[in-house]
């Protein structure tokens, strides 16, 4: 046996017996088996091994890619998003990156890459372009600047039609470690089981990941069509391990599991779910009621298990959509806002039907108000109505006649690309304070505007008076104790927001010196001005229950975004908030569409195997087959009516 691999857990050294075959694999584990732990060994090995050998890994979060290089620091190992991996070994090569996005721009077939201005797109279409092609947190092709979507397809086309490209990489990198397979796309798992066979050179591809916990639409999912016994195709390792879960919640999780893996509880007794070498049972319930007060479920379980919602460390409320949890955090008129708009729904109609009938009017100089007209001038019946409001915007429409008549005195061109989107109000969502921010929030600068003030606030009540004038465009002032005197008045009254509103408090910021308007600011009022005027109304107070959300200080959290987490106690809301790719009634019954059972089987598997020591369920009203399922899987005595 080569030195330092006799320490190693069964898995890995299968992973190696791999690896020594020339083979490349994967370590499918369950929620909690350790499969940080097993790419953090397989990593370690591989360098003790092949001492020149430079080692990839990618991973699907800046905070994956940090806590795996602090856990093995060492000069040859690349660790990054996949992104960043995929753009840095592609991003040298200018002039086949500028045909590969005008190839693609010309295929009718490719929706995602698109310009329309041009057709059909001439070869030195990118040719006088100062910076070349680019890859940012957001697209304009005409720029020949790329996003997270377009750089998956383009190098995916670079690597099918460059097998020297695969060569490079190669001889670059010996190996190429990949978490959380299954949300990686279709696109880069083709680059790197098809397209990479095209070249001679020799590496090792490792992916590691959970098929059950594939809760994106846009990832692979599985491996199985690369799967196998033959030496090309890809070997299989499972870890059936839990460390994570109690006996009750692993026995849960099992009943869930399709892909053939049944867990059991971790042998190891330092294993967080074992106390004195036995594993913890925890508790699991199946709470319903017929009126869906969530108060009287949370006092339910505080009161007789002690649960204590005020922690968002410890306990979490986990829901489908952040459209669920916007009343309860106390958001709600900021999220409908962004996401429920039902003018930019219409400006989106009126957009569709201009290019689905190939209008080439230029409206450069008109208002949506008279494009509105021009085009719904002599029309009648059917062909009125697509250029009119349905029946849901015509309903908002008359609900808020004033904001209607502002966007209709708008000039068209510059309404029309006003992009909104619930995005640039919640990325970037924590889990607790502790969490990293990530690199690249989607949030628009108007919100980002809102928190440098809101995190200042935060910073002088909670005595961090250090890195508040670190952050705060005041410590520029501070020249005596007078003026410290000043500060410290002028934090107080703007710290008291009371019912003052966002513009309000931008204002006092900004002559308070607390944090001044800047460019991006007067940018994103001029450019989204109605979006704009629509926020500034809004009570600052409600920004600051945002706020709160989003730095992890409430017990909500969206089922997605707790993938990777884990917490003492989980409750779990089973409402699909008015989203048919999930059903939760269909998933106890195991009836209706295949895709969406799957989908809502995994994201409640997911839910399920957060928990570490007791884990609730609330479903409102189910029917009584519902509730016989639920006895099945979570035990009579645990399936219990709220009054």
């Amino acid at each position: 046996m080569v030195e330092g691999r006799l320490s190693l857990e069964p898995e890995v050294k299968q992973i190696f017996q791999s690896i020594d075959d020339g083979r490349n694999f994967l370590l499918s584990g369950g929620a909690g088996s350790g499969k940080t732990y097993s790419l953090v060994s397989v990593i370690r090995q591989v360098i003790a091994e092949n001492p020149t050998a430079k080692v990839a890994c990618m991973t699907y979060t800046n905070a994956a890619v940090k806590e795996i290089e602090e856990r093995v620091n060492h000069k040859n190992l690349n660790v990054s998003t996949i992104h960043d991996f995929l753009w840095d070994n592609i991003k040298h090569f200018q002039k086949e990156l500028k045909e590969a996005i005008i190839s693609l721009a010309n295929n009718e077939d490719v929706s995602r890459i698109s310009i329309d201005e041009v057709s059909p797109i001439p070869e030195n279409y990118f040719d006088i372009l100062p910076d070349g092609i680019q890859y940012k947190e957001f697209v304009r092709l005409r720029e020949g600047i790329i996003s997270h979507d377009e750089l998956l397809i383009v190098a995916n086309y670079l690597f099918e039609k460059y097998p020297k490209l695969s060569s490079i990489v190669k001889d670059k990198y010996k190996f190429i470690f990949i978490d959380e397979y299954q949300d990686t796309s279709k696109a880069v798992v083709d680059t790197f089981l098809t397209h990479f066979k095209k070249s001679e050179r020799k590496n090792i591809i490792g992916f590691f990941g959970d098929a059950m916990q594939s809760i994106y639409d846009d990832g692979i999912g599985n491996l199985d069509e690369y799967k196998g016994d033959d030496a090309d195709t890809v070997n299989e390792v499972p870890k059936k391990q839990n460390r994570r879960n109690p006996q009750l919640v692993i026995d849960l999780a099992n009943k869930l599991r399709t892909d053939g893996i049944t867990q059991e509880p971790s042998t190891d007794p330092n294993a967080p779910n074992m106390v004195e070498g036995v594993v913890k049972q925890g508790t699991v319930l199946f709470l319903h009621s017929t009126d869906g007060d969530i108060g009287k479920v949370e006092k339910f379980l505080e009161e007789n298990y002690s649960w204590n919602f005020n922690n968002s460390k410890e306990t979490k409320e986990l829901n489908l959509t952040h459209n669920l949890i916007a009343g309860k955090a106390g958001f709600r008129t900021l999220m409908d806002i962004y996401d429920k708009d039902h003018i930019l729904s219409f400006r989106d109609r009126i957009k569709k039907y201009i290019k689905d009938n190939g209008i080439t009017t230029d409206f450069s100089e008109n208002t949506f108000g008279e494009v509105i007209q021009m085009l719904q001038q002599g029309k009648s019946g059917r062909d009125l109505n697509a250029v009119s409001p349905t029946n849901t915007m015509q309903n908002f429409i008359a609900d808020n006649a004033e904001l209607y008549n502002s966007a209709l005195e708008l000039n068209y061109s510059e309404f029309s690309k006003m992009y909104v989107d619930k995005d640039q109000l919640l990325d970037d969502k924590k889990q607790d304070e502790d969490d990293e921010n990530k690199k690249g929030s989607k949030r628009d600068n108007l919100i980002k505007h809102l928190f440098k003030i809101q995190t200042n606030i935060s910073l002088y009540k909670n005595k961090r008076y250090n890195e508040f004038l670190r952050a705060t465009d005041y410590r520029f002032r501070i020249t005596s104790i007078a003026s410290k005197r000043t500060l410290k008045e002028n934090i107080d009254n703007l710290a008291n927001v009371g019912d003052k509103t966002i513009e309000e408090v931008i204002t006092d910021a900004n002559e308070k010196g607390i944090c001044m308007i800047d460019d991006k600011l007067i940018a994103f009022k001029e450019k989204k001005e109605y979006l704009y005027n629509r926020v500034k109304n809004v009570r600052f107070s409600e920004f600051q229950k945002l706020y709160e959300y989003l730095e992890g200080q409430t017990p909500f959290s969206t089922q997605h975004k707790t993938k990777g987490t884990e917490f003492d106690n989980v409750l779990v809301i089973l409402d699909n908030g008015g989203w048919n790719n999930y059903n939760f009634g269909n998933l106890f019954l195991e009836t209706g569409s295949a895709s969406v059972l799957d989908r809502t089987q995994k994201i409640f598997y997911v839910c399920c195997t957060r928990a570490k020591e007791n884990l609730a369920v609330f479903f409102h009203n189910p029917d009584a087959q519902v509730i016989a399922k639920a006895k099945v899987w979570f035990g009579n005595d645990n399936v219990i009516k709220i009054e």
